[in-house]
C-alpha cells in the first residue's frame, strides 16, 4: 500500500516513536523509508548573522544529523531502502514540499516536537503538514 514513507524527524521523544512507527510501516510495506530533518530558519531571518548565530546553527545541524543517523541505523537493521535529507526554513512547508519531491505516499511525524515557539507564532508544524500535504499522514503521539 505505501512504497515511499518520509519520516520527519527532531531527535525529540516522539519523533523517535514516530521513526519506531515508520520503521515499522516500511517493514511491512517492503517500503523505501526517506528521512527528514528541518533546520527552522523562519524565526532567524531579521536577526543580524554573527558568530552567536552560526554556533546555533550548528547545533541544530549536529541535532539533525543525530536524528538521521539513527534513522539510517534503523533502516540499515530493518534492510529497508534509505535516503536522508536536511532542509532549511518552515518545517511544514518543507515537509510538504519534500513529500512531492520524492514522491512519497505517507509522511509520518509526531504530533509535536522540540520547540514550542511554532505553536505560539503559527499553527504547530503536524497540523501545518496535515492541512497542507496531498498524501496520507500518520501522527505518533507519546
Amino acid at each position: 500500500m505505501f512504497s515511499t514513507i518520509l519520516v520527519a524527524v527532531d531527535g525529540s521523544e516522539v519523533s523517535k516513536k514516530a521513526l519506531e512507527a515508520a520503521l515499522e510501516e516500511a517493514r511491512v510495506w517492503k517500503s523505501e523509508l526517506n528521512a527528514v530533518y528541518v533546520i527552522e530558519t523562519g524565526g532567524f531571518e531579521n536577526i543580524p548573522a554573527d558568530s552567536t548565530m552560526e554556533v546555533v546553527y550548528n547545533r541544530l545541524e549536529t541535532i539533525g544529523n543525530e536524528a538521521l543517523n539513527a534513522a539510517e541505523e534503523g533502516a540499515k537493521k530493518n534492510s529497508l531502502r534509505y535516503n536522508s535529507y536536511i532542509r532549511e526554513g518552515h518545517a511544514g512547508d518543507e515537509i510538504v514540499k519534500l513529500s512531492e519531491e520524492i514522491g512519497a505516499d505517507l509522511i509520518v511525524m509526531g504530533s509535536h516536537g522540540k520547540s514550542g515557539i511554532d505553536r505560539l507564532l503559527l499553527d504547530s508544524v503536524t497540523d501545518f503538514v496535515t492541512k497542507h500535504s496531498k498524501v496520507s499522514t500518520m501522527v505518533v503521539r507519546l
